[in-house]
């Protein structure tokens, strides 16, 4: 049977998986570039819309399997998980846009514009939020995440948490490519251009407001420390190693402590193994000096469990506070056992404490939302290559539970943000052998974002709705298809 006119040709499907997975791999890199994430679905879109199904499908696989290629040397080089592991996080969240696609092709084919164009936000947001949900990465490799350096953007996630600001992400092209399907009738063009474009417009507005009407409550005088080299991570008290190390941060400390005002020092995670809690030069230190320091340790002091532990001394406190990290790396930290409790410190400003991985997921942000945290405190330890990404995660999440965070990583950057997301002061502390600090003043304010009282709704929102435009397509009226173009 002959394609009808509006086909692309031969030479025109090439190109365009091309475009979008050059568009995918430079947009969704571990330091991306935000505005190719914007423009990358276009090309395959807009040709999928003439193709025929399987067609479609594959395209789509390739286009977005290629482009996720550009995780293969982190995932398999850095951080060392199996060939097979690294295979599936590649192709699994490709397969995962081919019905995305294809829902969008069918939908175009019919002519139903509006729909077309809000498809692709609600169903990729919708299985992205559902993959989240049974990940034992939480939230990483979500398309949100390529927006951390456009703040208006990322306002949007304090109303709807990194699943708004994906969506945003995914309905400009999308509604670029509506549009320009040959299928589009004159009458369906206007109502997808105005409700796509009044979304984009509402949220940049939104964002630009939120970003002006900012006042802060408070501040915070803040040190972020990380000790590098050789000997660094889990040393051994009971050992020189560990001795020396504890010797070279309180010296450090000291250090910044007596050249200006300080109110809290946060070391990386698991710079220390103790196994007693108490470590009386970190005690002595708060006292000096009135401060608080917050420290990352291999904690063996609870017989026959092993825990990752942030210990927080307080000055003129019999015992550090102790937080246990709730989301462990799988196998990596196999033999940790995980916490199961939110940690508040005592005083103003309203204060937590969490490590690394803990902010992959979004619920860290709402359970400190509901505590009223104004300040998380944050040990991590990152794998060079990845400070960019993990570091801005973070920093997604003080903008859903609005609070500031202090966040310091070893093989990582040492990163100050306010509860807007913006970066208010950041060093690196990648590949250093030797002492990196940072001081800064950090803005606090009393924020309470909707994203608080309503967590993750719009993510399964987002699928309910794409799942009923799937169904839609049965009906009679709204799902027959076009007599002038054939659908296979």
């Amino acid at each position: 049977m002959a394609l009808p006119p509006d086909f692309p040709p031969r030479h025109a499907v090439l190109p365009a998986v091309v475009l979008t997975a050059v568009g995918w791999w430079f947009g969704t890199a571990l330091e991306p570039l935000w505005w190719a994430a914007w423009l990358a679905p276009l090309p395959l879109l807009a040709v999928a819309v003439r193709m025929r199904a399987p067609a479609a499908a594959l395209a789509t696989f390739l286009a977005f399997a290629v482009g996720g290629l550009n995780q293969w040397h982190y995932l398999h080089d850095v951080i060392r998980i199996p060939l097979p592991v690294v295979l599936q996080a590649v192709a699994v969240p490709a397969l995962a846009l081919v019905p995305v696609v294809l829902l969008f092709r069918a939908l175009a084919r019919r002519g139903r514009v509006l729909a077309a164009t809000f498809s692709v936000p609600l169903a990729a947001t919708g299985l992205a939020w559902l993959g989240a949900r049974f990940s034992p990465h939480g939230t990483y490799g979500h398309v949100a995440y390529t927006q951390m350096d456009l703040p208006p953007i990322l306002q949007v996630a304090a109303v709807a948490g990194l699943w708004g600001v994906g969506f945003l992400v995914w309905l400009l092209p999308t509604m670029l490519a509506a549009l320009l399907s040959a299928r589009a009738p004159a009458r369906g063009r206007w109502p997808a251009l105005v409700g796509g474009g009044l979304v984009l417009a509402i949220a940049a507005g939104f964002g630009t407001w939120r970003l002006q009407h900012d006042d802060a409550t408070g501040e915070v005088r803040v040190a972020l420390l990380s000790i590098g080299g050789e000997g660094s991570a889990s040393a051994d008290l009971d050992a020189p190693e560990g001795t020396q190390l504890l010797a070279r941060y309180v010296a450090e400390i000291e250090r910044i402590a007596g050249a200006e005002r300080i109110d809290v020092v946060v070391a990386p995670e698991s710079a220390l193994l103790v196994r007693h809690r108490a470590i009386a030069p970190l005690q002595a230190l708060a006292d000096r000096h009135g401060i608080r320091i917050v420290i990352g340790a291999e904690d063996h002091s609870e017989p026959d469990i092993k825990r990752n532990t942030a210990l927080v001394f307080d000055p003129a406190q019999p015992a550090p506070a102790a937080y246990f990290k709730r989301h462990l790396i799988p196998g990596y930290e196999a033999r940790y056992a995980p916490g199961d409790a939110r940690t508040m410190l005592a005083g103003a400003p309203a204060t937590g404490v969490a490590i690394c991985k803990d902010l992959d997921f979004t619920a860290t942000a709402r359970d400190h939302a509901a505590l009223g945290t104004q300040l998380l405190l944050v040990p991590a330890w990152d794998f060079d290559v990845d400070a960019w990404l993990h570091g801005r995660m973070a920093v997604m999440r003080g903008v859903e539970g609005g609070f500031a965070i202090a966040r310091v990583a070893r093989d990582g950057n040492l990163t100050l943000s306010d509860d807007r997301g913006r970066i208010v002061a950041e060093a690196s502390a990648a590949g250093a052998d030797g002492p990196t600090s940072l001081v800064a003043t950090l803005p606090l304010r009393e924020t309470r974002t909707p994203y608080r009282r309503w967590g993750d709704a719009f993510g399964w929102l987002s699928l309910l709705a794409a799942v009923l435009l799937a169904a839609s397509l049965a009906l009679p009226r709204l799902g027959r298809a076009s007599p002038a173009l054939p659908l296979e």
